[in-house]
């Protein structure tokens, strides 16, 4: 699954690439992609023709475009939102993949959903999403009023008051937005009797760490997967965070981490921070600080990579 720093780079692309311009016309090739959509492919398309993409937001790994009225609408007011509106919401799932691309290029095998765009001399008209294996979609999603009255995430930081789609309104603030409260997620975890990677992993404590970089985090922090999050103390959990936003930004430069060709860029190029990988899928590799072998464990149906020098197994039994 990608996180936060291949949901970053689409978002970004599409800020670039998207951003402002009219949906022209809307053309679903498959509707198993729009099942979230409970009104069905008509409405998806009826709701959508004549509405600006005003901008891109991501909390965590959700990623929306809120939509305004159409520039012609002499009643519009670009820019604002009525708690009425809407934005278009969507989940890359394993393999989902949003493409801003020409006319001329030939159809991607999986394409599923396309939306024309107004012209822009600098920009392909088509927004493609393809999707190889349909655990992703698209689907309308109303705009309510963020919990704490601030910013949705990256991409809405000048909306005051924020308004974030309402699927992600129950998602935490990832580490690297500036209206995280390190404080408050301190004292949350130290409250926590789980384990410290399974509490990375809850999106409602923290957003957009997954499995990849879970494991990458905890490794430069010498901290093993098992320990209990309440044992560790304020400044542990400081240093953890800090090697979690550090991961995170390498992965960013790199254009993220593509273990295979469905994990890319609005334009369709991998990122390649999988060379940087210090734990993640190493198994049986050298640690780069001790020359351990790098070991994988079962861990809430996924696998869990560490070294077992550098991060000790917790003495007592693991929590949860």
């Amino acid at each position: 699954m990608p996180e936060l720093p291949e949901v970053e780079v689409v978002r970004s692309g599409l800020e670039r690439w998207a951003a402002g311009r009219v949906i022209e016309d809307v053309e679903v090739l498959d509707p198993r992609s729009l099942r979230r959509h409970a009104s069905g492919t008509e409405d998806f398309r009826a709701r959508l023709l004549g509405r600006r993409l005003e901008r891109v937001v991501r909390r965590g790994k959700f990623l929306w475009l809120p939509l305004s009225s159409n520039d012609s609408d002499p009643t519009a007011d670009p820019g604002t939102y009525l708690p009425e509106d809407y934005a278009l919401l969507a989940h890359l799932g394993m393999s989902g993949q949003l493409l801003i691309q020409p006319e001329s290029h030939p159809d991607e095998r999986h394409l599923k959903v396309r939306l024309r765009l107004a012209p822009r001399a600098d920009a392909p008209p088509e927004l493609r999403f393809i999707d190889q294996r349909i655990f992703g979609g698209m689907h309308l999603a109303p705009l309510i009023p963020t919990p704490d009255g601030l910013p949705a995430g990256a991409g809405d930081e000048d909306n005051r008051p924020g308004l974030i789609a309402a699927e992600a309104a129950h998602i935490a603030r990832d580490p690297l937005d500036p209206y995280f409260d390190e404080r408050a997620f301190i004292r949350t975890l130290r409250r926590k009797a789980t384990e410290i990677k399974r509490a990375l992993l809850d999106q409602t404590l923290i957003s957009g760490i997954g499995n990849i970089y879970a494991d990458e985090a905890l490794w430069a922090s010498r901290i093993h997967y098992a320990r209990p999050a309440a044992r560790l103390t304020g400044p542990q959990i400081s240093s953890l965070l800090t090697e979690v936003r550090a991961v995170m930004r390498s992965a960013l430069a790199a254009g993220g981490t593509s273990f295979d060709s469905l994990y890319v860029n609005v334009n369709g190029s991998s990122g390649y921070f999988e060379r940087s990988l210090q734990a993640y899928g190493r198994e049986g590799q050298p640690c780069s600080r001790c020359q351990s072998l790098i070991r994988r464990e079962p861990f809430m149906n996924r696998s869990s990579y560490f070294c077992p020098r550098c991060q000790s197994r917790p003495r007592t039994r693991r929590v949860g």
